[in-house]
């Protein structure tokens, strides 16, 4: 009997993650073949707006699958309009294997959701399940209860463990708008993304006006962060005029001081690593700290902004001595923007009109407890800062 493996999604991009679970996935479970099948429309996620079209994901996955014996890609659901239904398309693939033995392949989040499926009796009854499994902490518990769940009601479950690259396309997507995700992409991948322009990879940003500006950024950032970086850009334009500062620049500053924090530490490391930038012991140990710098960074190579808005982002988490007044804005408007709610917050709002270097000394010295209390290490730059701000206070 021959065994398939079904591996759907949307595949926007496919990328190296992808094809490592395949190949995995054909290991384990002893595959005669592995069809990746991009869908038509998820049903369980919208695909973002300006997206390839779904041939364009289906030559992508025809390019990343080039020279693989057991893995190919098929348009099945791309041949069928409407929702690409999974009990559909393993409907189909039974006409077209008859007697073959298919496996559904999954992620865990899928496999959680798996009963607010369309038609998840049919789809058991049709398949075997294949969870992708990485059994990180927290996770085996409700991976191993779903599969008991679920092997009550008749479904035939295997738990695939996998260690394949940790990404998601969402993350991807925004590597390839910042010019640093090649090394995510199969051979040839790339170069078809940035021939046909997409994702962004051919995006005109530079020197845009602000109107232009704020949408793409919002795009960019994760969607709980979207109202704490508009708060800190309306706040900086006002702390900005009120201390005879450029208003265009504290704007800009503003908006894009957060544009990389969406992407975790290793990605952090990987953005750094693209832009040829040499990073300290300190970096490295705490890659989460490294948004300003990788902010900085995308808003100077990427948006084209001057010398003094890459400035401020770029030390507006840790601070540093001797800090403009653009920089000493932008660290302030972060710290006390109207979404921030912490004991303290008010006097530091009362002080950003009133004295700024005390504003700024009050919120380094607030962040150095925080860190403090949290057993981590402060950074060189916000020792130096706090003890500038003290001798020249005193």
């Amino acid at each position: 009997m021959k065994k398939i493996g079904i591996y759907g999604g949307t595949f926007n991009p496919p990328h190296t993650g992808h094809l490592q679970a395949a190949k995995q996935a054909v290991e384990i479970l002893g595959l005669d073949e592995l069809l990746m099948i991009p869908d038509r429309i998820a049903p369980h996620k919208q695909i973002p707006a300006g997206s390839p079209t779904p041939d364009q994901r289906l030559e992508m996955l025809r390019i990343a699958l080039a020279g693989e014996e057991k893995i190919r890609p098929s348009d099945i659901e791309l041949r069928r309009e409407g929702v690409s239904y999974t009990y559909l398309t393993l409907e189909g693939l039974r006409d077209l294997y008859p007697g073959a033995e298919l496996t559904l392949l999954m992620g865990t989040d899928m496999f959680l959701s798996f009963e607010t499926w369309k038609e998840p009796e049919k789809i058991m009854e049709m398949a075997s399940l294949g969870v992708f499994y990485r059994g990180e902490k927290g996770e085996q518990e409700k991976i191993l209860a779903q599969k008991e769940k679920l092997e009550a009601k008749g479904a035939n479950v295997t738990l695939v463990e996998n260690n394949v690259i940790n990404i998601s396309s969402t993350q991807l997507r925004r590597l390839l708008a910042f010019h640093a995700a090649d090394e995510f992409l199969p051979a040839g991948v790339g170069d078809y993304i940035r021939e046909h322009g997409l994702y962004d990879t051919n995006a005109q940003w530079k020197n845009l006006p602000m109107e232009e500006l704020e949408p793409i950024v919002i795009r960019l950032l994760h969607p709980n962060r979207v109202a704490h970086v508009l708060g800190c850009r309306d706040t900086a334009v006002k702390m900005a005029a009120h201390w005879g500062e450029n208003v265009t620049d504290a704007a800009r500053a503003g908006i894009l001081h957060d544009i990389t924090k969406v992407l975790d530490g290793p990605l952090q490391l990987t953005l750094c690593a693209a832009y040829g930038k040499i990073l300290s012991d300190f970096s490295r140990k705490y890659p989460k700290t490294l948004h300003a710098l990788t902010g900085s960074l995308v808003a100077q190579k990427i948006f084209g902004e001057n010398e003094a808005v890459v400035t401020a982002i770029c030390h507006h988490t840790t601070g540093r001595a001797n800090m403009g007044m653009l920089e000493k804005i932008i660290y302030v408007a972060d710290y006390m923007e109207p979404c921030r709610d912490f004991p303290g917050v008010e006097k530091l709002r009362e002080l950003a009109y009133s004295d700024i270097d005390a504003a700024l000394k009050l919120g380094l010295e607030m962040t150095l407890e925080h860190l403090a209390r949290q057993g981590n290490e402060v950074s060189a730059e916000s020792r130096e800062a706090l003890a500038y701000l003290n001798n020249r206070i005193s």
